[in-house]
Parts: C-alpha cells; sequence; structure tokens
C-alpha cells in the first residue's frame, strides 16, 4: 500500500503545516505496526533486501521476524553475545515511513488525525483543522535503551516532573507529568537491550505497554494509548545469571525469536569482511582463517558454549592481522601492506579476552587457541589448494635449502628467497588473485603454501624469536 507522504514522493516543500493541509493530501492514519506490515510487504513483493546488512539469516531469522512484523507482534531477540541481535532490531527502523507528520511540539509525537495526549486534545479542540503539525524523520522514531540495573520506572515510563510543578501546576493535572522513554517512542520503536538485565519490579511497568497500550505513573489514572513497536534482546537464561525476564512479560510479547551465529564459513567470512575496519590489505584465505577458527571455538569442549564466541571476536582477529601488516609495512618502508599467515599468531594473546573457558582448562588457554589456530590453517589449506600439484614448492628444499620468514620480514625479502617457483600461477587463481596480484598479495600466497605444507608435513619448520625457518 503506497502513500501520498512516505517514503520518495515527499518531497521538502510539499510537506503541509497544519491538518487542514494535511487531510487535503489524502493522508490517513496508520498504527505503526500496520505501517511497517505495509512497508515490509512492499519490499517482499519487490524483492528488496528488508534488513539490509543481516549476514547468515536468510533461511532462519529473517523468515521469523517477517511473519512476527507481518502479524504486529512485539517480540524478544534471544540469542548469545555477538549474534547480531542489536544489529537486527536497529534496522527494523528502515521500514518505517521515510516522513510521518506529528503534533508540533508534542513531546510523545502524536498523530494529527488521532492526538492522545492532554495537550494535543486540548489544541486540536482550540484549533481544529489548523492544528499545527510537523514531520519528523524515521531516524528520530527509533529509540533505544540499555537495560541496566539502575534503570528505573521514570526512566522508561514517566515520573512527576517538579519543574512544571513548580511553575504553579497543581499535582493532579497530567501535564505535570514528565514522560518517560517508552511514551517519548509512541509512533516509533522502541528498543531494550539486554532486557534481564532490568529489574524484575521495573518489568511490571511493561505490563501495560505490551498488553493494554496504556502508561501508569505513580498516583495518576492516565489513560495514555501507545503506539508502538516494542522489542527487546536478550541472552539465554541458562547463561545470564544477573536476571532473568519474568513470566508474565515474556507471556506479554508476540514473538521469541532465537538468533545464532554463521551457520556457513561463507558467510562468516562475509560478515568479517563487512564488519571489520581493516587498515592494510587481508587476502580472504586469511579472513577464511579467522572464520573457520572462530569456528573451532564454538565447537570446543574447552570453551564454554553457553557463553558463547562472538562475532567481535573475528572482527577483532581480522583488524589485528591488519594492524599486524601496517607495522610491518612501516618498519621495512614498503609502500603496500598485506597480511601474511605470520601475522596471525601475532593476534592471538590480544583475544584472550573475548573467550570465556571451562574451569578445567586455567593454564591452557593460549595452548588451546594455537592448536585451534592450526587446525583451522590446515582446513582452509586443504579446502583452497586440494588438489593442486605443489611439488614446485617441495623442490625448494630437496637441498637443504631453507626460507625465513617472520612478521617483520618484508614481502619483497621472502620473495627474493624463493624465486620462480613452478605451480604459483595456479595457487593465485585458487587464491583468488588474478595475473596483476600484487608483490605482497604473491608473498602472502607463498608463505600460506609453505604454512600449509608444513601442517600437512610435508616439510619441516622451526620458530625461534618471531623468526620462522621453513626446511630447517
Amino acid at each position: 500500500m503506497s502513500h501520498p507522504l512516505s517514503e520518495t514522493n515527499q518531497g521538502q516543500g510539499a510537506r503541509p503545516t497544519t491538518l487542514r493541509g494535511l487531510r487535503a493530501t489524502g493522508h490517513q492514519h496508520r498504527s505503526v505496526k500496520a505501517e511497517l506490515r505495509d512497508n515490509l510487504l512492499a519490499r517482499l513483493r519487490a524483492g528488496e533486501d528488508a534488513f539490509p546488512g543481516m549476514v547468515g539469516f536468510d533461511e532462519t531469522v529473517l523468515p521469523e521476524l517477517e511473519a512476527a512484523l507481518l502479524a504486529g507482534h512485539d517480540l524478544v531477540l534471544l540469542g548469545e553475545r555477538g549474534q547480531g541481535k542489536t544489529r537486527l532490531m536497529r534496522t527494523l527502523g528502515g521500514l518505517l515511513d521515510e516522513w510521518s507528520p506529528v503534533v508540533e511540539g508534542c513531546e510523545i509525537g502524536d498523530d494529527p488525525h488521532s492526538p492522545s495526549c492532554t495537550r494535543c486534545r486540548r489544541l486540536a479542540a482550540e484549533l481544529g483543522e489548523d492544528l499545527p503539525i510537523t514531520w519528523r524523520h524515521r531516524s528520530e522514531r527509533y529509540t533505544e535503551k540499555l537495560a541496566t540495573p539502575d534503570t528505573s520506572v521514570g526512566d522508561l515510563v514517566g515520573d512527576v516532573d517538579p519543574v512544571k510543578v513548580a511553575q504553579g501546576r497543581t499535582l493532579g493535572d497530567p501535564e505535570t507529568v514528565h514522560y518517560g522513554l517508552v511514551p517519548r517512542s509512541n509512533r516509533g520503536i522502541f528498543g531494550l537491550n539486554e532486557l534481564p538485565d532490568l529489574a524484575e519490579r521495573i518489568q511490571v511497568a511493561l505490563f501495560n505497554v505490551l498488553e493494554e497500550r496504556d502508561i501508569q505513573i505513580r498516583g495518576y489514572s492516565l489513560r495514555l494509548p501507545l503506539d508502538l513497536l516494542l522489542v527487546a534482546t536478550a541472552n539465554p537464561e541458562d547463561y545470564t545469571n544477573r536476571g532473568r525476564i519474568i513470566t508474565p512479560l515474556k507471556d506479554r510479547f508476540g514473538a521469541e525469536i532465537r538468533t545464532h551465529y554463521p551457520t556457513e564459513v561463507t558467510d562468516e567470512v562475509a560478515l568479517i569482511a563487512q564488519e571489520a575496519q581493516l587498515v592494510a590489505d587481508v587476502p580472504e584465505h586469511l579472513l577464511e582463517v579467522v572464520a573457520r577458527f572462530t569456528r573451532g571455538l564454538r565447537e570446543s569442549s574447552a570453551v564454554d558454549q553457553r557463553s558463547g564466541v562472538s562475532a567481535r571476536f573475528a572482527i577483532a582477529a581480522a583488524e589485528g592481522i591488519s594492524g599486524s601488516a601496517l607495522r610491518r609495512a612501516a618498519r621495512a618502508n614498503e609502500a603496500y601492506a598485506v597480511a601474511r599467515v605470520c601475522d596471525v599468531p601475532t593476534v592471538v594473546p590480544t583475544l584472550l579476552g573475548k573467550v570465556e573457558f571451562e574451569m578445567g582448562e586455567e593454564g591452557r588457554e593460549r595452548d588451546v587457541l594455537a592448536h585451534l589456530l592450526r587446525l583451522a590453517i590446515a582446513e582452509t589449506y586443504r579446502s583452497r589448494l586440494a588438489g593442486l600439484d605443489l611439488t614446485g614448492f617441495t623442490d625448494l628444499f630437496a637441498e637443504g635449502a631453507v626460507v625465513e620468514t617472520g612478521e617483520l620480514v618484508p614481502g619483497s625479502e621472502l620473495l627474493a628467497q624463493v624465486g620462480p617457483v613452478s605451480g604459483l600461477s595456479k595457487v593465485l587463481d585458487r587464491l583468488g588473485h588474478a595475473d596483476d596480484a600484487s608483490p605482497g598479495q604473491v608473498a602472502a600466497a607463498i608463505e600460506f603454501v609453505l604454512e600449509g605444507l608444513h601442517l600437512t608435513r610435508r616439510i619441516d619448520k622451526d620458530s625461534v624469536a618471531g623468526r620462522t625457518v621453513y626446511g630447517a
């Protein structure tokens, strides 16, 4: 369903400033959930991406989310840390109309067609069709709150404003109320992050919002019909010992949607490439190593799987690898920084704080990470280069020659040691490099092959003081 003043049809100069002008355009009242439903249906029919930036959810989470939104349900996104719950929640704002009319000066963004607060009802009665309106962009209609233990009912719902009382209003006057975040999200979306961290007595304050769609403030019998979508995120209760979602509140949400980590390596790689802020060229085979490393941690019995291994682990690893490559380029005065396999182990110690290990693994954390990293490199080597004739590389060491590399060895020095190698062009093809591969990318490919040959026990390797010698 299209509306005259939604999305791109609404130019800056075309927006009316009174209720009379708004009615003249044919604009009609719609609830927020109807607005979301109409715009989601329009995107689905057009084959457009309704939730841009979400990776790996196409066949699982998104169909459930679409059904919940079309049904008009408030919802909870449940999942371990780093599964994209907040990112997904924030994409919902993109389904709102680009611009929407509100009563000018209203604290809770009342709809001009049917104002609900005392002030706006009085203005509507006094001014009639001349009721002034203004326009809000959809970015202003999404409100998010982190549910910290010190959050109060006043923060969420509202409280008596002592300033207004001091100005002469009586305590019985509804206009003495200072509205909280939830009523200020009226005509929009309210996102509540980490709902179980909210004290149970504060969760009770949301009962009426979800069921009766109104709010209660202290002793006021304040009937304020709210029009909003409430979305909350939470970790599974068996992990989050800090709190829980109380049962009556869970019952009032229309849908509970379980998120998950990417199930395919390709999705994990795409997620890392999308989110990581890389300061150097990190070849795709190294991103795959990071993805497999992360997946290995999620499957390891040494890691506390109740807490999960966040996507932020993989993103931070990729960024650390690029930082190591940039450091080498600066020390060696290289024009371009390209990451190599030797950069990967350097970031492992910096990632320890992102993983929670089982109790019996104390003291072995670095060994666990190092072992899983070797497995990830070997798996990537087999997936990328299986079936290739690599005798050109093994022949380099047939007569006792060695190749020395390391995190501070320039790519040019590595290439000079190796020289022309039979089969290198096929390796570059498998790793996604065209004929115009840079020297740094060639060096990265060669080092990846040498490490893979070592891990499959075809050549020897010795590491001393940050330097690695293959063929030793």
